[in-house]
């Protein structure tokens, strides 16, 4: 019996580019499937706009008065509060939690693979929202520390156990992952109907990733509790217009994915 030929370099490389791009469709699929309609994504971020104007007051008028009080009474008991609190588990816990928002070049490829992703699955909007967003954040955090100048918490009010330089107010790593963790939380609110497995994950790793930023800040000694409190504030500001720009994007069906089924052949007669 003749022995079958090995397949050569080309068909080698052709079945795997089959077997990638037949992985890609099921991912389109998959999501495709599980998507909320347009009118949904709207009215779920109709509500934002009152929300948008009560958090810039409140920002305001927190960045106004720590701009003139550096220390806070309340501030440096909150600190010594959750301090007394550290263990060997919590101290690595804490650390792990800001590790991302700590590296750049880490926080940088997690945005960019997070909008591949997007992209690959057909959400193309998403991909550039997520990526526009994120970037106005950190500008605009930049411009806050710049312009409010406060300091950092020092060792003779607080243990510091992550040492960072620069300012103080408002909170970097809150303001970075309410911008992207609350963005992907977002989106997993507002897309999907909720019925797979990965829906829930989309929800919960974000959610633990934006309530556990702030308290780690302020246990690592980096932020005073109000720079924590006025990130979430301006961040979920922020999220929030970007969620309602999002939404009549969405309305407008900008960058939206056509799926045109492949047409069907007729059957040659033999």
């Amino acid at each position: 019996m003749p022995e079958k030929n090995p397949p050569s370099k080309d068909e080698a490389v052709k079945e795997l580019e089959g077997h990638a791009q037949e992985a890609v469709q099921k991912a389109q699929q998959e999501v495709e499937e599980s998507r909320s309609p347009w009118w949904s994504v709207l009215r779920k971020t109709s509500f934002l706009i009152t929300f948008d104007a009560i958090m810039l007051v409140l920002f305001g008028a927190l960045a106004a008065y720590v701009h003139f009080n550096a220390v806070l009474n309340i501030d440096v008991f909150i600190t010594q509060e959750l301090q007394e609190l550290r263990t060997p588990w919590l101290d690595v816990l804490m650390t792990a939690v800001s590790y991302i928002g700590t590296s750049l070049i880490l926080s940088i490829l997690l945005i960019i693979v997070m909008a591949i992703i997007f992209w690959i699955v057909n959400l193309r909007l998403e991909a550039i929202i997520l990526i526009v967003h994120t970037t106005v954040s950190s500008l605009l955090n930049g411009l806050f520390k710049a312009w409010i100048g406060r300091p950092r918490p020092t060792t003779n009010l607080v243990e510091i156990l992550q040492a960072a330089g620069g300012k103080s107010f408002p909170s970097g790593h809150v303001m970075g992952y309410v911008a992207f963790w609350g963005l992907l939380f977002s989106f997993g609110m507002i897309l999907f109907k909720r019925d797979r497995w990965w829906h829930y994950v989309l929800l919960i790793v974000p959610a633990l990733f934006v309530i556990l930023v702030g308290p780690s800040r302020v246990y690592l000694g980096d932020h005073w509790a109000s720079d924590v409190l006025g990130a979430y504030m301006i961040g979920l500001f922020l999220l929030s217009i970007t969620l309602w720009i999002y939404g009549r994007l969405k309305r407008r069906g900008v960058l939206e994915y056509k799926h045109t089924p492949a047409k069907a052949h007729p059957a040659h007669s033999s």
